[in-house]
């Protein structure tokens, strides 16, 4: 099959990083993936680098009727068998406008579990013979939000759970974070924005503190909270635990080496950061929200707790530095998990069937 992507994410985040494996796999298959993406994009390098064809093109958002116009073009020139659109800015609205222009069957992944108007639904969605959603909970927001049920198909993302099998030199990765030997190091990774909750992760870090715990805890990201954030930390008396790195685009190398990942996202599509950190053997805490109740077993890689309850996350997060044994099985369970229920090539496959029933009808 000859697919063309488009993906317009600037930086590679979880859904681009989604794209990156699903190219990788289907181009492994045999089949013609071309990739459409701006410029210096995070997804732009990783894609060249593995070798996938890439088209450069500008997309300034939702708005930008020339980018629809521009990759409308490329369509006619390149004739797809199908259009894969994978994210929401610019791609999902201006890519269907596109692929209907220029009368290829398109489909469509859905990341994320915000709800929609039905008339905005309708039309974002009108163009696709299929939306992709990455979790029960996003097919459920996609149906409530009127999109037919035949029309929506549930391919959860994926990991490279071989690329966690091996941890980084545990002293190493201290040095690197200036964490202090026998010190329980604790991991958050996402943008700092409302809905990933870190300030609820910050109260609960100071219940911790308050209740004698030693530990450091690494705030990963980037995003309009982060000086809020640092001030929240501040006022809390956590400036000697808590650390703020930004993005970093190595973290996975050093996921398994942390004793707990914590997610407290009010929101969240799957989570993607999860899948890595049970990957690596980390057993994650993380609140009972949205797609996180698929990505995360409770009681078995993990725990998860009511949203926005900071008392209930600091109890999850303590249950679990107090309890080495709980830790370990977490782990294995984690592991074992991601292997099989969450590989590249399963997310691969259900996407190769689906191409091919919309092409074969």
């Amino acid at each position: 099959m000859k697919i063309l992507h488009v993906e317009t994410g600037r930086h590679l985040y979880g859904g681009p990083q989604q794209v990156a494996y699903l190219l990788a796999a289907l181009t492994a298959r045999g089949h013609d993936c071309t990739l459409v993406c701006p410029p210096g994009s995070g997804i732009d390098s990783a894609a060249r680098a593995q070798g996938i064809r890439v088209q450069n093109l500008f997309c300034a958002g939702d708005l930008d009727l020339p980018f629809a116009y521009r990759l409308t073009q490329f369509i006619n020139e390149t004739r797809p068998d199908l259009v894969h659109c994978h994210s929401r800015r610019g791609a999902d609205v201006l890519g269907g406008l596109a692929a209907s222009f220029a009368d290829v069957p398109a489909v469509v992944s859905r990341r994320v579990d915000n709800t929609e108007m039905q008339l905005i639904a309708a039309l974002r969605y009108r163009p696709f013979r299929k939306v992709i959603a990455i979790s029960n909970t996003i097919a459920d927001v996609l149906r409530a939000a009127g999109i037919e049920g035949d029309r929506v198909t549930v391919i959860r993302s994926a990991v490279d759970a071989a690329a966690f099998a091996h941890t980084a030199d545990s002293s190493e990765f201290r040095r690197e974070f200036d964490i202090p030997e026998g010190v329980p190091a604790l991991a958050a990774a996402g943008q700092l924005i409302p809905r990933k909750g870190h300030r609820f992760l910050l109260d609960a870090a100071a219940q911790l503190k308050s209740e004698g715990k030693s530990f450091r805890l690494m705030i990963f990201g980037e995003g309009e909270l982060d000086k809020a954030l640092r001030e929240q930390a501040a006022s809390l008396g956590l400036d000697d635990l808590v650390q703020f790195p930004g993005y970093r685009d190595d973290l996975d190398r050093w996921i398994g080496c942390f004793d707990l990942f914590v997610h407290p996202a009010l929101a969240e599509g799957l989570g993607v950061a999860t899948l890595k950190a049970q990957a690596a053997g980390v057993p994650v805490v993380a609140f009972a929200a949205g797609g996180l109740r698929e990505a995360v077993a409770d009681g078995e890689t993990g725990l998860l707790v009511p949203a926005e309850d900071s008392d209930a996350l600091a109890g999850a997060m303590q249950r679990l530095l107090d309890d080495d044994a709980l830790r370990a099985r977490f782990a294995a369970a984690g592991r074992a998990r991601m292997a099989s229920e969450f590989s590249i090539d399963t997310m691969a496959d259900k996407h190769v069937a689906l191409y091919e029933s919309i092409l074969h009808d």
